[in-house]
């Protein structure tokens, strides 16, 4: 029998609505690695951001930024930054319209504005403090992905001129800024590929928009029930909302463990 491999977006699968970890799902996550399913985390999150999850889980290998800074067994095997030059002229379009920016590396992240109530209440939405500020944190560093506050439409003017990016929204006023094409799929493909693992042995569970790639790319998907609506007609299975337990339903109702 080939081994199977299981991809776990963070918030809204894993973490409950209030940003909880159950102690079922822990349980579970154990369960499946003793029964020999290799487990991983698939997240936009940076990797700073979820240290605390991974040591619960006992997990090693992520990937994170939404694919573009990937970790099989406490190794990077892959980053994809984004580039200094297009983000220069992005944060300089961002400070002209009002619009506050975050950068991210590996260990830390910065924000250009202090005490702006869009990174509040966006970073507060993921139990995160503000940052620190240095608008001059991305020059000279590898930076994975970066967030742009804004609502709405406003995000429309930048996919127009900064094509070398491409803008994810996971929250009414924050869009994540990443490298075209990137996503979560091209992290798992490089993992798979480091693990020697098989893509139609995988499996991938998430909600989000952020997850769209992934529900294309592993062997089978499952949808959380608090899915955005898009992200349903691509899953093989949907599973109950992550407060009723629809993680470790999904997990046993697609074989991954038996009752």
């Amino acid at each position: 029998m080939n081994k199977k491999i299981a991809f776990f977006d963070i918030d809204g699968t894993l973490l409950n609505h209030n940003k909880e970890l159950p102690e079922e799902t822990i349980l579970t996550i154990k369960r499946l690695q003793e029964e020999g399913v290799y487990c991983a985390i698939a997240t936009g999150r940076a990797p700073f951001m979820f240290e605390d999850i991974r040591k619960t889980l006992g997990i090693e290998s992520f990937v994170s930024f939404n694919g573009q800074y990937v970790v099989f067994e406490g190794e990077v095997i892959y980053e994809n930054p984004l580039s200094t030059e297009r983000l220069t002229t992005l944060f300089e379009h961002a400070k002209q319209t009002g619009h506050p920016m975050v950068f991210m590396n590996h260990e830390e992240m910065k924000a250009t504005e202090s005490e702006h109530e869009h990174i509040s209440e966006s970073m507060g939405s993921l139990h995160f403090d503000y940052p620190d500020i240095d608008d001059a944190f991305y020059d000279g560093r590898n930076i994975y992905q970066s967030l742009i506050f804004c609502e709405g439409d406003e995000i429309e003017d930048y996919r127009g001129e900064h094509d070398a990016f491409d803008f994810i929204r996971w929250h009414p006023k924050a869009c994540d800024v990443l490298p075209g094409g990137g996503s979560k799929a091209e992290g798992i493909k490089k993992m798979i590929e480091a693990s020697g693992l098989r893509i139609e042995d995988s499996y991938g569970f998430g909600d989000g928009p952020n997850d769209k790639e992934m529900m294309e790319v592993v062997g089978t998907a499952v949808a959380m029930g608090n899915s955005i609506p898009e992200l349903k007609p691509l899953a093989d299975y949907v599973t109950d909302d992550v407060d009723e337990g629809g993680l470790v339903k999904a997990i046993h109702e697609v074989g991954l463990l038996e009752n």
